[in-house]
């Protein structure tokens, strides 16, 4: 299976190197020295990473055969796709990689069918399950612990115990003003 690691940057310096935006959770698995990694457009790579090093926050690569800066910046916007064994699973217990999520059907507690899973989006605060209902519409479900009790990969289903509002439009409204029983 092929998953996108991470994406070309800009061109750093005059030797060659790159910036990447990753897009793994475990670049010092994915992006590491000696790495070989196929490439969107495929007419770029394959490539193979010569160095890796972090400067200000950003990792900066180099790949063999890319010595100057006028090469590097060739390269730039080109996703970098790593060929991953579909049964491996990440280092933690409780992580997941998107492809295992995809698909996975998403049910409450009592069994009741909510959808299915089409999209993993990553923000930066948390994750979000895009989960498409059988009606067409979709619904975001975040992927925190309090929310996304369960995942079982060999049922493929997600079990969820959504708050009220999240998944339907009965939210409960809770105003100061209600306990009060009278407006000023």
């Amino acid at each position: 299976m092929q998953l996108v690691v991470a994406r070309v940057g800009r061109a750093h310096g005059i030797k060659g190197e790159v910036t990447v935006e990753v897009r793994t959770d475990e670049p010092e698995l994915r992006l590491s020295p000696g790495a070989v990694l196929h490439t969107e457009p495929a007419s770029a790579g394959p490539l193979t990473i010569e160095t890796g090093r972090v400067h200000s926050g950003r990792l900066l690569l180099r790949f063999e055969g890319v010595k100057d800066r006028t090469a590097a910046e060739a390269l730039r916007n080109t996703l970098l796709i790593a060929e991953v064994d579909p049964s491996e699973l990440p280092e933690e217990e409780d992580e997941y990689y998107d492809h295992q999520l995809l698909d996975l059907d998403v049910v409450l507690a009592d069994g009741t069918v909510i959808g299915r899973i089409s999209e993993i989006s990553h923000l930066p605060s948390q994750d979000l399950f895009i989960v498409e209902r059988e009606d067409g519409t979709e619904v975001m479900i975040p992927f925190v612990e309090e929310i996304v009790t369960e995942i079982d990969l060999e049922e493929q289903r997600a079990v969820i115990d959504p708050p009220p509002g999240l998944i339907d439009d009965r939210a409960e409204i809770v105003s100061s003003r209600d306990a009060g029983g009278e407006e000023a």
